[in-house]
């Protein structure tokens, strides 16, 4: 029995799917599963239970034995959310619940970190030296909830026997429908683009990059799966890693990948950066992987182009679902 929580989000129910295709029916789905839009994710899934996550702790304590794995992808994710409170009981005490249950009964576990724990990337992005996780600057609140349970998780001397924290980067594909403002660039170009055949993107306030050169590591959510998938696979080397492509790519490189996928002429303008987040932007993020590849992780990561081209051509024309 695999368990995997914020099971209708994006990435959750994208491993659902992922898990099904190759033969996992036995899955414990935890969620709120109040919203009947992200509960869409879930439709023609094959899963044995669905269970509120508030009620998850203690259906756990009871089910223990039958646990092999807990997969725990649930977040509140919204970096424009600012009152931290929320965060901390979602993503910092919440999870600190279920590493302390995974210790206790001898569960392994994966959890979600985020990059967005790098701040503004002034240590950098690798995932080799934990020392540094200390020193992270998050700029919004969700940044700084992953990083106060990274932290906490690397200084607790009870560990589950095998863990692994994933510090997602730029994730975009199918199953992002529901995610409104904070789903991913690829998905809100394609709409712009379909209604008005011009896409915005925001200008930059920052001398070192031009206007839609600020870069990002995007990777396919059918790559984040493989990766999952692999650790539950191979439990060892426990730790922190990171999980982006390694290729920082621009906003004009996207655009124009969604351009071609559509055979539409390029034609990008930009905007300002809205006040609310333009202190707090990355401007630049790259996964460092020798980490994750040292560990055995040895598949390759799909190019952007490829990818796009799949999400647009396959699923966002259709509004279709992994």
């Amino acid at each position: 029995m695999i368990v995997i929580t914020g099971a209708a989000g994006f990435i959750g129910s994208a491993f659902v799917s992922f898990l099904n295709k190759e033969r996992f029916y036995d899955l414990v789905l935890v969620d709120d599963f109040s919203n009947e839009r992200k509960n869409k994710n879930l439709e023609n899934k094959v899963f044995s239970v669905k269970i509120d996550r508030s009620l998850f702790i203690e259906w756990a304590r009871r089910n223990q034995k039958y646990i092999e794995f807990i997969v725990h992808l649930g977040a509140r994710t919204d970096t424009t959310e600012f009152d931290y409170t929320v965060f901390e009981k979602l993503n910092l005490n919440y999870s600190k619940e279920i590493w302390n249950l995974c210790v206790e009964f001898g569960i392994p576990l994966i959890y979600a970190s985020s990059a967005a724990t790098y701040g503004n990337g002034e240590f950098g992005f690798s995932d080799e030296d934990i020392n540094v996780i200390y020193k992270l600057r998050p700029l919004n609140p969700y940044g700084v909830s992953k990083n106060e349970f990274d932290k906490w998780a690397l200084s607790n001397p009870q560990k589950p026997y095998f863990w692994v924290g994933i510090k997602f980067f730029n994730v975009f594909g199918p199953n992002e429908y529901h995610k409104g403002r904070m789903a991913s660039v690829v998905f809100h170009a394609f709409n712009q683009i379909k209604q008005t055949g011009n896409v915005k993107l925001f200008k930059s306030h920052n001398p070192n990059y031009a206007d839609g050169e600020q870069k990002r590591d995007f990777i396919y959510v059918k790559d984040v799966c493989n990766v999952l998938f692999f650790f539950l696979n191979n439990r060892k080397n426990s730790g922190i890693y990171n999980l982006g492509s390694g290729i920082a790519r621009s906003f004009n490189d996207l655009a124009k990948c969604i351009f071609n996928s559509l055979n539409m002429p390029i034609n990008v303008t930009y905007i300002d950066t809205p006040i609310d987040i333009r202190d707090r932007y990355q401007y630049f993020t790259q996964a460092d992987i020798s980490k994750l590849r040292k560990a055995g992780f040895n598949k390759s990561f799909t190019p952007l182009e490829d990818a796009v081209h799949e999400y647009v051509t396959e699923y966002l024309m259709y509004n279709a679902y992994l």
